[in-house]
């Protein structure tokens, strides 16, 4: 991608209003506009790491035997009448109205429109388990959104829902999905622990968090050094004595990156949704959920990825892989610039190509800004030498590569 044409205007200064670190480093690079409070645009180098934590995610919840779909928007009132959550969810739903005057919920989460799905479909045992995901719109109707993307209206979330014949059949995905967030946070250069957590309207049996710690995070968790036990603010209620080992807790600020609900029967008895089991006893469906909020994740990584200067992207969920800078408008440094572009291009690496005119000062301060992983700089002096400079955006010092060894050092 030439540079000269990304649709980006870089900002000195952050945005009135803008707190976090995350916040100001994506307002600043233009990987976001915000529409409205809580409403934000994703502008091409937020999609693309947008895309980047997608694909992650897909890939490892394929690998468990998740099914992807896609569900609407709009639920109708009925749906959401079923479970009783038209009145009682929260925050409470945004309702819109159709021409014939019929009342709809924004998707804030799909439990109904999913156990819906699946109670029209599966009536044996043997059709079960299925394991169902999606990326979709979700709608939430928060008092006050803050923090940029750590807390938002409108976001694309990763939900994905299990149904399975036993609670042991049940467990035994939710133990997949835990080691399957662990993988897929890992793969985007976070380190969480998975701490119990209330179920709040969603409801169930059993729900745990998965924390990022960090100082700016508006989480608060209690934590046991001895043996790793930890619980967020609402579930652990006035205790400060862990459970397991009785050693005192300590309290941490975290961001949440993901959430795992069991769910039980709690949707299945209410909907309906059953099965036949071996003896021919009719039985609800035993259900989970599981999600992970994109742009929270995103978010997160940069609040624990970043310096002074700007964001230090994680390779796999950077927008590019490299940072070519020209430096200098001679013919020379130009040619050889195109062609260290064209072959990186033809090794499959993704390269952002910095062609403007515009000061070295300038392109360097840019290029620590948006964070991509490696910079290359093409220069009279780098060329005088028959070498590329080359510097990792998460070290300190540079150093000069032959041109001829830039391919085999880059990959």
């Amino acid at each position: 991608m030439l540079q000269s044409k990304l649709f980006t205007k870089t900002k000195k200064q952050a945005p009135k209003g803008a707190e976090t670190i995350s916040h100001k480093f994506l307002a600043r690079g233009d990987f976001i506009d915000q529409t409205a409070a809580g409403i934000y645009t994703f502008l091409p180098l937020g999609w693309r790491v947008h895309n980047k934590v997608e694909n992650i995610i897909r890939e490892e919840i394929n690998n468990i035997g998740g099914q992807e779909l896609f569900m609407p928007t709009l639920i109708p009132k009925k749906s959401w009448q079923e479970t009783g959550r038209w009145e009682t969810i929260d925050p409470p739903l945004f309702i819109v109205k159709d021409r014939h005057d019929k009342e709809f919920g924004l998707g804030s989460t799909h439990e109904e429109v999913i156990t819906d799905l699946v109670r029209k479909r599966i009536s044996s045992y043997s059709e079960l388990p299925v394991y169902l995901y999606q990326f979709q719109n979700k709608f939430r109707n928060e008092m006050r959104a803050t923090g940029g993307l750590l807390r938002v209206r409108e976001f694309i979330m990763k939900d994905l829902y299990s149904f399975d014949v036993s609670k042991k059949a049940s467990m035994d995905f939710y133990e997949k999905v835990r080691q399957a967030y662990i993988k897929i946070f890992k793969r985007c250069g976070l380190e969480v622990v998975a701490v119990e957590a209330d179920s709040g309207t969603i409801g169930g049996d059993l729900s745990h968090e998965f924390i990022l710690f960090a100082e700016t995070g508006e989480d608060k968790i209690v934590f046991c050094p001895a043996c790793n036990y930890g619980a967020n603010i609402e579930k652990a209620g006035q205790a400060t004595e862990c459970p397991n080992c009785k050693k005192k807790l300590e309290q941490k600020s975290g961001i949440e990156a993901g959430h795992c609900f069991h769910l039980g029967t709690k949707y299945s008895q209410a909907m309906k949704a059953e099965f036949i089991d071996k003896d021919g006893k009719k039985k609800p469906i035993i259900m989970g959920c599981y999600g992970i909020g994109l742009g929270r994740l995103i978010a997160a990584i940069i609040e624990v990825s970043h310096d002074d200067r700007g964001i230090i992207w994680p390779t796999g969920v950077a927008p590019f892989d490299v940072h070519l800078l020209s430096i200098g408008n001679s013919e020379k440094v130009i040619e050889q610039s195109k062609k260290v572009y064209q072959d990186l291009q033809k090794q499959g690496m993704d390269v952002l190509y910095d062609d403007r005119d515009k000061s070295p000062g300038e392109k360097f301060t840019e290029a620590d800004l948006i964070g991509i992983p490696i910079r290359l700089v093409v220069s009279e002096k780098t060329l005088a030498k028959n070498s590329v400079e080359i510097k990792k955006r998460n070290e300190k010092e540079e150093k000069l590569v032959e041109l001829k060894e830039l391919l085999k050092y880059v990959k």
